[in-house]
């Protein structure tokens, strides 16, 4: 499937205005925005008391806002970024809900922050997302955003230029291919569901795991190749000087004295999907390390085991 492809436009028409007005009396649009509920009333009213046909001026006021455009021209969504010191803040809105779904707002993130950082010279761009909004948690994570500070209500990433620089040239050392099962990915999105609530599994973990879901190859299980970690695999490790057999389980299977490693712990979600000779940078909680792949003892679907 190609990607989408989107523009940000500055310039605010008469015509973009209405069609924001739109947009901002749908509730499921604004489900997750934090301006106030009578924000479309005050834009409608000050779109009838002027008569300019362009009103880019009035929605610069508290920063800079793009209108997102699809391929076909047409307006679909909305950008802001409101400067915050030496920082952008970034909110991003898909209005227009037949096109929710397509990664549009995953692209509209990629222009933004190379407006933030080569335009605007930010130091740091930063999204405040609520905890609910799963859609624009992974739109950010995918766009190289790191989990920052979790609050009540709210999650706050951030993404610095060096990180950006590092995300975008470095793609293919920081996200090489893996393949996931058909099977285990609809298990794997079965037990995120599961511990989405959960105050034992922290957020960072969730996202990293939903991250490499978001971006895994998907193949038949009868197709895998027999090198590639998959469920219930187990292998052999090389960590930081340190060899360590492990298993690859669900996290109800998780058991460290039997060295059964839940697929949301940092290195059970590092291995996954990987194969025989992998060299994998993952940060674990005692920093960045480096995890040789140097054998899968044995794999499910190679032995013929698929209820596993």
């Amino acid at each position: 499937m190609k990607e989408p492809f989107v523009f940000l436009c500055s310039e605010i028409t008469r015509e973009n205005a209405l069609t924001l007005v739109k947009w901002l009396k749908d509730k499921e649009v604004t489900k997750y925005l934090s301006d106030p509920q009578d924000v479309s009333d005050s834009i409608e009213q000050v779109v009838y008391n002027t008569n300019l046909p362009v009103l880019t001026h009035l929605f610069n006021r508290d920063g800079r806002f793009y209108m997102v455009y699809n391929k076909q021209n047409k307006p679909v969504g909305f950008v802001r970024l409101v400067k915050r010191g030496f920082d952008y803040e970034i909110v991003i809105v898909i209005g227009d809900r037949s096109n929710w779904g397509r990664k549009l707002g995953t692209w509209a993130i990629k222009e933004s922050i190379k407006i933030a950082f080569f335009d605007f010279r930010a130091k740091k761009v930063i999204a405040n997302i609520q905890k609910e909004n799963r859609r624009s948690l992974r739109a950010f994570v995918n766009n190289g955003f790191k989990l920052e500070k979790v609050g009540k209500s709210f999650r706050t990433f951030s993404i610095t230029m060096d990180r950006y620089l590092m995300f975008v040239n470095g793609k293919a050392v920081l996200a090489a291919r893996i393949y996931i099962t058909e099977t285990d990915m609809e298990r794997l999105e079965k037990n995120l569901e599961s511990v989405l609530h959960s105050e034992n599994v922290p957020e960072k973990f969730i996202l990293d795991l939903e991250y490499e879901i978001s971006r895994a190859t998907i193949v038949d299980p009868k197709q895998i190749s027999d090198d590639i970690i998959t469920m219930n695999s187990r292998v052999l490790l090389h960590l930081d000087g340190e060899e360590m057999e492990v298993s690859l389980v669900y996290p109800q299977d998780a058991d460290p004295d039997s060295n059964k490693m839940s697929v949301l712990s940092p290195i059970g979600t590092a291995i996954l999907g990987y194969g025989e000779g992998s060299e994998i940078e993952w940060e674990l909680p005692s920093g960045v390390s480096k995890i040789h792949v140097k054998k899968v003892l044995y794999q499910p679907e190679a032995a013929g085991d698929y209820h596993l």
